[in-house]
C-alpha cells in the first residue's frame, strides 16, 4: 500500500536522519598501501634518495599523479578513499607528512576542507601547494567554466569541484602533474612526459569509448539524479542532463520539502534509474525509487576506484571504466567499448 504524500515525505525525512554526508562515504581510514593499482601512496617520506616527496588529496587524483610520476617520486594520499573530501579534517599525521613534503598537489575549488591551511602551516615551502581545478577552469561560463548546482549553489559561491569525472579535465590535470613534477625534478622531466604521453593516450581512448557507449542509452534516459552532485562535468561533456541531487548544499540530511520536490519531478520526467554510491548506501534513495518506480543503483563512485589497493583496476581510469558499465546498462545502453580500456597505470605498461 501506497503512503499518502504527507505521511510518505514524513517516512523519507526519518530515513534520511541516520546518514552521514559524503562526497564518497562511510569514513573508513586508512591511506592505499603499495600495488599495482594506486602503487605506493601510503609513503612515510622518510627516505633520502633525492626522489620528490609529493602529497595528494582524494584518490582520483592520487592515481593521476602516480600516473605521471611512476617510480620516480614518493606519494602520500591524505584524504583515504571514501572518505567526505568536502568536510575533511587534517590529521595530526597528515600535518607530519606535510611537514616532510617537498609539494601538495590537491584538487582545489573549495573540496579538501582545511588542507590547504594546514599546509601552508606545515610545508617546507610554502609556494609548493598547487591547485589542479583552479588551474584548469575560470570563469563562469556554463559551457567552458566552473558549474553550479543542486549541491554547489551559486549563491554560496562555491563551484562544483568534481572536474575530474570527466577525462578531459583529467588529461589537463595529468598535464599539470606532469608540468609541476618537471619544474621541481628537472633530472627526470622527459620520464614524465613519456608516462604523460602514455596516459594522455589512455584517456583519449577512455573519452572516446565513453562516447561511443553513451550513444547506446536511449535519448529519453540520458538523465542522472544522484545523491551527491559529483557528474556535472561529465554531463555536460556527454550532453546529459543532471535533473537533481539528493544531499543539500549543507552536506546534510535532505529536508521533507527537498524530498516532496524530487519525487513529483522524478515523476513527471519519467526517470528510469537513480543513483547512489557503492561507499554511501542510502535508504532515502531507495525509498524515492520505490514511490517514483525507477531503479535503484547504488554502486557508482567518484572518489573511491573499485577493488581494493594493489588491484589493476584500482585506479582513476578503472573507477570511470566501472561506472560506466554500470550507469549505461541500468539506463538501457551497454559499455562495450568502455569495458576494452585497460585502466591499469601506464609507468607499469612497456
Amino acid at each position: 500500500m501506497k503512503l499518502a504524500p504527507n505521511r510518505l515525505v514524513a517516512a523519507l525525512f526519518l530515513l534520511a536522519l541516520p546518514l552521514a554526508a559524503a562526497c564518497g562515504g562511510s569514513g573508513k581510514s586508512g591511506s592505499a598501501t603499495p600495488g599495482e593499482g594506486l602503487s605506493g601512496t601510503s609513503s612515510d617520506f622518510t627516505a633520502n634518495d633525492g626522489k620528490l616527496k609529493v602529497a595528494t588529496t582524494v584518490a582520483p587524483l592520487t592515481s593521476i599523479v602516480v600516473n605521471i610520476g611512476g617510480d620516480r617520486i614518493y606519494v602520500h594520499g591524505l584524504i583515504p578513499a571514501g572518505v567526505d573530501s568536502h568536510t575533511y579534517e587534517p590529521r595530526p599525521s597528515d600535518a607530519k607528512i606535510l611537514a616532510k613534503a617537498d609539494l601538495l598537489i590537491m584538487n582545489g575549488a573549495d573540496l579538501e576542507g582545511t588542507t590547504a591551511e594546514i599546509a601552508q602551516a606545515n610545508l617546507k615551502d610554502k609556494s609548493k601547494i598547487y591547485k589542479l581545478a583552479d588551474n584548469t577552469l575560470s570563469g563562469e561560463d556554463e559551457k567552458t567554466g566552473f558549474l553550479y548546482d543542486f549541491s554547489f549553489p551559486r549563491a554560496e559561491g562555491r563551484p562544483n569541484p568534481h572536474l575530474w569525472m570527466d577525462p578531459q579535465y583529467a588529461l589537463k590535470y595529468a598535464d599539470l602533474v606532469r608540468q609541476w613534477l618537471s619544474a621541481n625534478d628537472t633530472a627526470n622531466a622527459a620520464y614524465y612526459q613519456a608516462n604523460f604521453n602514455k596516459y594522455a593516450a589512455l584517456l583519449r581512448q577512455l573519452d572516446e569509448a565513453i562516447r561511443k557507449d553513451q550513444e547506446t542509452v536511449p535519448p529519453a534516459n540520458r538523465k542522472l539524479l544522484t545523491y551527491h552532485d559529483s557528474w556535472a562535468y561529465w554531463a555536460r561533456r556527454y550532453g546529459w542532463q543532471v535533473i537533481g541531487a539528493v544531499q543539500p548544499s549543507s552536506f546534510k540530511e535532505p529536508s521533507a520539502k527537498e524530498l516532496a520536490d524530487l519525487i513529483n519531478q522524478l515523476k513527471a520526467e519519467k526517470v528510469p534509474a537513480i543513483f547512489g554510491s557503492e561507499v554511501f548506501p542510502s535508504k532515502t534513495l531507495e525509498a524515492i525509487a520505490r514511490e517514483t518506480g525507477a531503479k535503484f543503483e547504488q554502486q557508482l563512485r567518484d572518489d573511491e576506484p573499485p577493488g581494493k589497493p594493489g588491484d589493476p583496476g584500482y585506479t582513476y581510469a578503472g573507477m570511470l571504466v566501472e561506472d560506466m558499465k554500470i550507469m549505461f546498462s541500468v539506463l538501457g545502453g551497454n559499455a562495450n567499448e568502455t569495458a576494452k580500456v585497460n585502466p591499469r597505470n601506464v609507468f607499469l605498461t612497456d
